[in-house]
């Protein structure tokens, strides 16, 4: 029997999403925006752990996005960060967010059991091959074209680390490595689980190869659709079955009117728009993790969550729209708040019996 919640019985998953970095995904100036101090982050973690949802994942960030508040170079180191919650938390999956280019795998392979022994089972680990060059330059990393590559072979290097029973060596394009091992072995077998955020046909690519779980971004629930049946063909012509997950910035309030007014508040009014600027230019220009026409029509979802589709309303309205991802396909979401603290009890009070309800959890 799988440790890891990922493999648990509700037909539609949730987690909270950069809960590790200042800001959460909104680029937003209101005075209540989240942090990221640490008692405030346990606080949370240990909310969402008992209510039974089934991940804590965080963003992988090196620096800020600039702006008046320079979201985001507020950040916690993922692999440490999920381990200091795993002596907080009983039940919920821990992923750390790795950049292939700047984490060597045998270093990742041995955090990543680390991991998964702290948290009696619970590690998971999300894949990124990168896309911003201002922080591949922190590095004195070149941004390479084919970092997909890159990132199956350091994926097949971690896989063998679990799995050899003797030392081997590596030949590879991008590690050309000699004796590896490593022991223990993670408590996961054959390893933790996997994700890759991606939208492009390249990424997608990749994690058919590589993750257990697909995160991508959609705008309107017909390309939701489109995307998920793409993804399995390409999943299913490599003989796996990967699930598909999406990211939502929420706003749950008691009527739909004041969960669209503070959307409006957050993410238009009080929004950091030199910081949104930068952060749309680079991300249109180097990562393809979005539709092109996001970037035209959307400016409001990068403000007020990554260019994630938002959940706003009421909890009805909320569980309407999860029943309608599910029937599009989705495995479950990766969720932000303004603030997780605050606004996550709220959530789970009115949002998960109605959900149980529904049909979608137990």
């Amino acid at each position: 029997m799988s440790t890891n919640p990922m493999n648990g019985p509700n037909k539609f998953k949730l987690g909270v999403f950069s809960m590790n970095a200042d800001g959460g995904l909104a680029l937003t100036k209101v005075p209540e925006r989240w942090k990221a101090e640490w008692p405030d982050i346990v606080a949370a973690a240990r909310i969402a752990d008992r209510a039974g949802l089934e991940f804590i994942l965080p963003i992988a960030r090196w620096k800020g996005f600039g702006g008046e508040l320079n979201s985001r170079e507020w950040s916690f180191e993922t692999f440490t960060f999920a381990a200091g919650l795993a002596g907080v938390t009983e039940k919920i999956a821990l992923f750390s967010t790795v950049h292939v280019p700047m984490v060597h795998p045998v270093f990742a392979a041995k955090a990543l059991t680390t991991v998964d022994h702290a948290s009696g089972g619970r590690a998971g680990f999300n894949i990124v091959c990168g896309w911003n060059p201002e922080e591949f330059g922190m590095f004195g990393l070149p941004m390479i074209e084919n970092r997909y590559d890159q990132g199956l072979e350091w994926f097949e290097i971690i896989q063998k680390i679990f799995t050899e029973d003797e030392p081997f060596d590596y030949d590879g394009q991008f590690y050309k490595l000699t004796g590896v091992s490593g022991k223990p072995r993670p408590i996961q077998s054959p390893r933790p689980v996997t994700l890759n955020a991606a939208f492009s046909p390249p990424g997608r690519e990749f994690a058919a190869k590589a993750a257990d779980f697909l995160f991508t971004t959609f705008m309107e629930f017909d390309d939701a659709r489109k995307n998920i049946a793409d993804m399995r063909e390409r999943s299913a012509a490599t003989g796996r079955d990967v699930g598909v997950f999406t990211t939502c910035p929420v706003v749950c309030r008691p009527t739909q009117a004041e969960a669209e007014d503070y959307f409006e508040h957050y993410a238009v009014t009080m929004a950091d728009t030199e910081s949104v600027d930068h952060y749309m230019a680079q991300k249109q220009k180097f990562s393809g993790s979005h539709d092109p026409e996001a970037y035209r029509l959307h400016r409001k979802r990068f403000a007020g969550g990554a260019g994630g589709y938002p959940l706003l309303g009421t909890p009805e309205h909320i569980v309407s729209e999860i029943v309608k991802m599910h029937e599009a396909g989705f495995a479950g979401m990766a969720m932000s708040f303004v603030n997780y603290k605050d606004e996550l009890p709220y959530f789970v009070e009115t949002v998960l019996p109605l959900l149980r309800e529904a049909g979608l959890r137990e």
